[in-house]
């Protein structure tokens, strides 16, 4: 039998639990059932049982451990998570309504004693652990909160080619704080805010240079600077998240909290 972990940004909102809360650790319970995979460099992935998603997946260099946080939607099994950085072209762009190819994986075949990880279409074959190094390690971890607290909210840009980019916290304690980032492809600065709106009517992100104003539901966006409003094309932020993490800069040399950080 073949349990595929299809490894790898947002929809816009990836899983976990709230500020305050512990981080998702692998119950007692479990850990007899987990399998763990190394590329004897300190990186080890971590095939956990879970209830809902039959697997659950974690990270880490053997001390510290993340949960890596599984698809959203519940379209695919396994515990599947975006990784934009890294793009397989010839996967499906359409799948059930999910970009395939903003999709990595891990694939942990029990049967043949195999665990590879597939970073777009670079692929690092891994040493499964025996029981005993496994128990070991599992008795002594730490588990975090997984490296990644940020998702993408909304992309526009105006005609001139300056992008207007909002990210904002993935936990129920920090989905309103925003951020906002502004500049040419390559070179977004953060903007310092002086005000937030959203609500159920749209969003306004007030900055002292001007105000970024949002109505996602009705696809509308302008930059209103002083007196003069500038209208905004908005960017799918779904069918773009290899442009967001790969060209805009926000996130260069940033750890995303998923396999492909290292291997």
């Amino acid at each position: 039998m073949r349990t595929n972990v299809t490894a790898a940004l947002a929809l816009l909102l990836w899983s976990g639990s709230a500020l305050a809360d512990a981080p998702p650790e692998i119950p007692a319970a479990d850990r007899p059932k987990t399998t763990i995979c190394t590329d004897g460099k300190n990186h080890y992935v971590a095939v956990a049982p879970d209830e809902r998603l039959i697997i659950a997946l974690f990270y880490g260099d053997g001390k510290q451990w993340f949960k890596v946080p599984p698809e959203e939607s519940g379209m695919l099994s396994g515990g599947n998570f975006l990784e934009p950085r890294f793009i397989a072209p010839t996967k499906n762009p359409s799948f059930r309504g999910l970009d395939m190819r903003v999709y990595s994986e891990v694939v942990y075949d029990k049967e043949k004693a195999t665990c590879e990880v597939f970073c777009g279409e670079r692929k690092t074959t891994l040493q499964i652990l025996p029981a005993d190094k496994a128990s070991q390690l599992l008795s002594v971890a730490k588990f975090v909160e997984n490296p990644r607290q940020v998702a993408p909210y909304a992309l526009a840009r105006d005609d001139r080619g300056t992008y207007y980019y909002v990210d904002r916290g993935v936990t129920p304690a920090s989905q309103k704080r925003f951020r906002l980032f502004t500049g040419p492809r390559g070179n977004l600065k953060l903007q310092q805010m002086t005000n937030v709106v959203s609500d159920s009517e749209g969003d306004v992100f007030s900055t002292k240079t001007g105000s970024l104003r949002l109505i996602l539901d009705k696809n509308e966006s302008t930059w209103v600077a002083g007196e003069k409003p500038r209208a905004l094309k908005l960017v799918p932020v779904h069918q773009n998240l290899g442009l967001i993490y790969n060209e805009l800069g926000v996130y260069a040399g940033q750890r995303q909290g998923t396999p492909c950080d290292d291997l």
